[in-house]
């Protein structure tokens, strides 16, 4: 189990490196970013003052080393609009993501692995195609679209809940909600498919044949094997709530990492948005190494192979 997290490591800064590296260019060939600072109506003295000031005269590959260095140390450099450092600025944002990412998650795992059993263990029935039908209305329905119906029934017809803003917990239940119905759609037939196959294994007939309590064949026999590979995909899912935050962080004014970005965008504040750019890409990689850990842990013949 060592030398299998070691390897997973190793090969998570190789792609922490490469992703700081593309998200470093990315911004660099969406145009020449001394214009974008000086402003269209610049004089090119104040475009090349500008260049000379941010160092953007300077090799790329030199830029990009300075920057990792930086970076490494946790100086993301400083805001052009807000008056502190990307670090401080993006860590101030960066518990609310974080929490509305994590209840997300919880509620989409509390949708999908109980509609998931419950279809595979039904399957060919009402409740199966039922599950099913859920499952394709929550992917079709834009997250955004269904977060301001939210707003609308919840917030204002019927006043239950707030509408903006992260002041308490119940601002987060329309967005947590919101993240999560859309993420379960996924999660429920991938452990609805799981389910199903493993129900026809041996094991499982052998484990039936002793006589043992459907619960106990259901939840530690079959459910054991069948979620390995939902545990792959939640790390997938939680990354895209971090970055998918934008939309949901807009529609209910959240001041999360993903609001941030979009202000740091239509302010074209590069600086903060080439950091956010970098942190939810290094949860990634981090996110897949941990769900490669808890597989081989789950599952031996992973680390054996």
């Amino acid at each position: 189990m060592l030398r299998f997290t070691l390897r997973r490591l190793l090969l998570a800064l190789v792609v922490g490196v490469a992703v700081s590296a593309i998200a470093f260019m990315l911004l660099r060939i969406s145009g020449d970013l001394a214009i974008s600072l000086a402003g269209e109506d610049a004089s090119p003295a104040d475009v090349e003052r500008i260049r000379e000031q941010y160092g953007l005269n300077r090799p790329i590959i030199v830029q990009y080393a300075e920057w990792l260095w930086r970076a490494v140390r946790g100086d993301l450099g400083r805001s052009l609009f807000y008056p502190e450092s990307v670090a401080n600025l993006i860590m101030s944002r960066l518990p609310v993501t974080l929490s509305l990412a994590g209840a997300g998650l919880v509620i989409a795992l509390l949708i999908s692995l109980p509609l998931g059993i419950i279809a595979a263990l039904k399957r060919n029935t009402w409740v199966d195609r039922g599950a099913l039908g859920v499952a394709v209305i929550g992917q079709a329905m834009p997250n955004f679209w269904f977060g301001l119906l939210m707003i609308f029934f919840f917030g204002l017809t019927l006043g239950w809940l707030p509408i903006s803003g992260s002041d308490t917990w119940l601002h987060f239940v329309m967005p947590a909600i919101t993240l999560g119905w859309f993420s379960a759609p996924v999660l429920m037939r991938l452990t609805r498919g799981g389910m199903v196959e493993v129900m026809t294994s041996d094991y499982i007939r052998t484990a039936r044949a002793k006589g043992l309590p459907a619960r106990v064949v259901v939840l530690k026999h079959a459910l054991r094997n069948a979620i390995i590979p939902v545990v792959a995909l939640c790390s997938v899912q939680f990354g895209n709530m971090l970055s998918g935050s934008v939309i949901i962080e807009t529609v209910f004014a959240l001041q999360g990492i993903g609001y941030l970005a979009w202000e740091a965008i239509s302010r074209r504040d590069f600086p903060v948005v080439q950091g956010i750019l970098l942190l939810v890409a290094l949860f990634y990689v981090a996110l897949t190494l941990l769900a490669d850990i808890l597989n081989a842990w789950l599952d031996p013949r992973i680390r054996r192979g």
